[in-house]
């Protein structure tokens, strides 16, 4: 189903692909609309409990894209280095691919909860308030893994 690595030697095990997704700022979703054209979009997100959450407004394009095909893929770069001497860059990423699905009220609001811990971490009681408050406003997507695929160049 997935093609195996070019370049194995560039391979990371999954415990340091699972490193990669906590850490990332932000990753870029990648979807597919109606008329088969690709669409990605950087999102904040967290990796909680082996899958990719972020929120949404409860409408747009990502959302139309997840509707009509829920098979996504997620990407996350890590730490990058430019190593301009040797025309190269030394890097770290990973690729989840999966399913991308609305969760249910619970699950919501456990990873707004999780958004807030990783992103403002000196405001998790504010935050839980306002999720409390606020939190019908949004939806949240879940992206169930099917596969991960990491590599770096040290």
């Amino acid at each position: 189903m997935f093609k195996e690595m070019r370049r194995k030697d560039r391979q990371i095990e999954k415990k340091k692909a699972e490193t990669v997704l906590k850490n990332g700022e932000y990753g870029v979703l990648a979807t597919v609309n109606e008329n088969g054209y690709p669409y990605g979009v950087p999102l904040s997100y967290v990796f909680y409990k082996g899958s990719i959450y972020f929120h949404s407004a409860t409408e747009g394009q990502k959302l139309a894209n997840i509707e009509n095909n829920n098979k996504v893929s997620f990407t996350v770069v890590g730490k990058t280095d430019v190593v301009a001497e040797k025309f190269t860059t030394k890097y770290e990423s990973v690729i989840i691919f999966g399913r991308a699905v609305e969760v249910s009220e619970n699950e919501k609001e456990e990873a707004l909860l999780e958004l807030i811990k990783k992103y403002s971490p000196d405001y998790v009681e504010e935050g839980s308030q306002y999720i409390k408050k606020t939190g019908s406003a949004a939806k949240v997507i879940k992206i169930e893994s099917d596969h991960i695929s990491g590599k770096e160049r040290a």
